[in-house]
């Protein structure tokens, strides 16, 4: 009989020990992220009425972390409809702490911002308009979070390498030991180039190629691989980044 298996932290515990993947099984999660986003599968889906554009595996990652860290505060680039504040939030809730969510986005469009701040979650919530990478806004951010932890980040903006790049230079100083840098849309770098025809990111300049460089000057921020071969289908490969040390 499977033993339940331990993650550290606040009593995070699967059912059993999970499988390594197989090539195969990578293999057939690559194809079928590949086609699901030709069909814009991560559209399909709210958090609490709002749409989250996530994929089912990401936000249960994104919940796994969430409760194991228990952030004093979630910092969040890119707003869109406020789909993943609200989810952020909301997990906050159940957690049942202080932890608020801190939303940073360069155009808050005013129906999307209307909605967040009539959403039963909007308490746990605050946004700031501006482009993330503004030296302004990111002294906005500390001003607000000076002398709290854990501190968690999620970078969701603009996803070109050198945009991403400056993301995590700017915010990686604010995640404390223990906690998580989430970069999505990582996937980018694995995906066909026609997928981003309309889009200034593709293939060679996306969220993936910045954590590499990143990581390069960094020994602050490893890989969760475990994570990542749990998940298999994720917007975000080597994107989940731990903290590991001050």
């Amino acid at each position: 009989m499977s033993r339940p298996a331990q993650i550290p932290g606040n009593g995070v515990t699967l059912a059993a020990p999970p499988k390594p993947p197989t090539p195969r099984f990578r293999s057939l999660s690559r194809d079928w992220l590949e086609e699901s986003s030709r069909h814009g599968y991560s559209y399909n889906f709210t958090w609490m009425g709002r749409p989250i554009i996530q994929y089912p595996q990401d936000i249960l990652a994104m919940q796994e972390l969430i409760w194991k860290v228990q952030p004093r505060w979630i910092v969040e680039t890119g707003i869109a409809h406020g789909g993943s504040l609200v989810f952020s939030a909301s997990i906050l809730q159940l957690v049942a702490g202080p932890g608020r969510v801190l939303g940073i986005d360069i155009d808050i469009r005013p129906h999307n911002r209307a909605a967040i701040e009539a959403h039963p979650m909007a308490h746990r919530i605050e946004m700031l308009q501006g482009s993330s990478i503004d030296e302004a806004v990111v002294q906005q951010v500390r001003q607000r979070i000076v002398g709290e932890a854990p501190i968690m980040v999620v970078l969701d903006s603009n996803h070109t390498h050198d945009h991403v790049l400056r993301e995590l230079e700017l915010y990686s100083p604010l995640v404390t030991r223990g906690s998580y840098l989430v970069v999505f849309d990582t996937a980018v770098e694995d995906l066909s180039p026609d997928l981003f025809q309309d889009r200034p990111w593709g293939v060679g300049n996306n969220p993936k190629t910045a954590v590499q460089q990143f990581l390069q000057n960094s020994n602050r921020f490893e890989i969760d691989r475990e994570l990542e071969n749990r998940l298999m289908v994720s917007a975000a490969p080597s994107g989940y980044l731990r903290c590991i040390d001050d």
